[in-house]
């Protein structure tokens, strides 16, 4: 039986690491031995690697090691249409020299390697400076020493059969065509990722990260009509396979096919202004195109301009402190912390335990999303308002083999004082539509004018329910629609919602992030009929 130690001695010459694609269908192959999250192994190279960093003149350097797992299925009615699953294993390391930043990565773990790497990676740092605009500048954290920290998982969705989720998978489908559906897909995603950071600091970090989406589309059929029912009741979340099935797709499907079913037969909605009422699973995507993606500091200071875009809260000296998001009542939290959020963590990818922080604070903009060298970007206004100049620990990245940098965390709308649901938000509107689920949307590359669809539209006549609406868009300008929100629900209809993949960086990495909210009502927006051709 081949020892971790001889794994690391020869892994190069078998080409372990890099991105392994496997055939989850295989049998009888012997599964292959390789390090696992905190094994010592993973110190003892860790250290070579800070040790060469030092040594060819890094003031800072960090070493990543890490190994991710990813596995998704689909199926379709009664058949399974996809199945993928990789895995992908090595190691980065980060050098900071005289202001320049260097990186370099290798799949290859063996002493020799680590160091040479680090070294590669000091060597880019010293090519970079002499294209250096500014020098880089980390704001001071705290060394945590050994830590370690894990997703709050009870079912490790890896330790699941293959022929168990596909059987809850086809069991789904079969429930949605017997409720009405002529066509239902549904599927499961996870990731399974073991970080290990060690930093010229004096953190040595592990942390364990698993993340699932399960999800279900049904389509009904009538009349050369077809009305689409995602499972948008159920979000990603950072959680085991418990996820999957305390989402009860079986017990759900049914609804979600009635639901489409009943969009068939329901009532095109008329163009003109409404007051809005928009449920945590709708309004959740909203808060991340409109204020997750613009208080991205990076994107404020043009870092992102020919990719992700840029954002139209910039300059920060315009903004900060100045600019009205919303009403007083409005408040916006960036977070790593909450209970089962995607983007919660224990320190960040350069070793910093984030802080909740306040993005809007009583309807004003108040802060942005930052790293170690973007927080001392903004130095003027934390020592202006009396704070301490931190990084909010935002740092992020995809793969062992792509640098950290600033990626978005939780970023969410605060309850309400008042003990309001979406029930009595509805009973206090007079005409309006109510909107739950995500649905088609397009935004421009400030994050200043949108338009958002969502899953179900419900016609609201004198404080009450009275059908089902169709072709229902809402158009925004960001300002004006937070603005114009005058009702909000409090703690009891906090939900948190999210996105699997949010993509960002050249070369393009995912992030996966949370948003919670209750329901808020927005009065009087613009809602456009997508149905109508011309």
């Amino acid at each position: 039986m081949t020892s971790r130690r001889d794994f690391v001695k020869t892994v190069s010459a078998v080409a372990v690491g890099g991105t392994l694609i496997g055939d989850p269908f295989a049998r009888g192959l012997a599964p292959m031995t390789k390090p696992s999250v905190g094994d010592p192994l993973f110190r003892e190279l860790a250290m070579v690697a800070l040790d060469a960093a030092r040594g060819a003149g890094a003031q800072y350097a960090d070493v990543r090691i890490s190994s991710r797992q990813d596995q998704g299925i689909s199926t379709r009615e009664r058949r399974v249409q996809g199945l993928q699953s990789s895995e992908t294993f090595g190691f980065g390391v980060r050098a900071l020299v005289d202001g320049a930043w260097g990186f370099a990565a290798s799949s290859r773990l063996t002493r020799d390697e680590v160091a040479t790497v680090a070294r590669r990676a000091v060597a880019q740092a010293g090519a970079n400076k002499a294209a250096q605009l500014r020098p880089h500048v980390l704001a001071p954290v705290t060394p945590v020493g050994d830590v370690e920290w894990s997703s709050p998982f009870r079912i490790d969705p890896f330790t699941v059969s293959i022929d168990d989720k596909v059987a809850l998978l086809i069991s789904a489908n079969e429930a949605a065509l017997a409720a009405g559906a002529r066509f239902a897909s549904s599927g499961m995603d996870f990731v399974k990722d073991e970080k290990t950071l060690a930093t010229t600091d004096g953190s040595f970090i592990v942390q364990t990260f698993i993340r699932t989406q399960p999800s279900m589309n049904v389509t009904a059929v009538k009349d050369g009509d077809f009305q689409t029912r995602a499972s948008t009741e159920i979000q990603p979340m950072g959680r085991g396979y418990e996820h999957v099935l305390d989402g009860k797709l079986v017990e759900n499907a049914p609804m979600w096919a009635s639901d489409a079913v009943e969009k068939l037969s329901a009532k095109p909605v008329e163009v003109g202004r409404y007051d809005l009422v928009l449920h945590p699973t709708h309004l959740a995507l909203t808060i991340h195109e409109s204020i997750g993606h613009p208080t991205e500091l990076d994107r404020a200071m043009g870092y992102e301009a020919n990719y992700a875009g840029t954002s139209f809260i910039a300059p920060p000296q315009e903004f900060l402190g100045k600019f009205r998001y919303g009403p007083d009542f409005m408040n916006v939290q960036g977070d790593r912390s909450q209970e089962g959020s995607l983007a919660q963590c224990g320190w960040d990818d350069e070793g910093v335990k984030p802080d909740d922080f306040m993005i809007v604070k009583n309807g004003i903009f108040n802060d942005y999303q930052t790293t170690r060298e973007q927080a001392m970007w903004l130095d003027w206004w934390y020592k202006q308002s009396g704070q301490q100049t931190r990084s909010h620990g935002c740092s992020f990245a995809e793969s062992w083999s792509d640098v950290q940098f600033q990626r978005m965390p939780n970023v969410s709308l605060m309850p309400g004082e008042q003990d309001i649901t979406w029930d009595d938000i509805v009973a206090a509107t007079d005409r309006g539509i109510g909107i739950k689920g995500r649905g088609s949307y397009s935004i421009d590359q400030q994050r200043y004018n949108a338009q958002f669809g969502g899953q179900v539209f419900y016609e609201i006549r004198g404080g009450k329910i009275v059908g089902m609406l169709k072709d229902v868009a809402y158009q925004m300008r960001t300002p004006e629609f937070w603005n114009a929100m005058d009702m909000i629900g409090g703690k009891r209809d906090y939900q948190l919602g999210g996105t699997f993949n949010d993509g960002k960086g050249q070369p393009s990495q995912s992030n996966a992030v949370s948003h919670g909210c209750p329901t808020t009502r927005h009065r009087q927006i613009n809602v456009i009929n997508t149905g109508r051709a011309g």
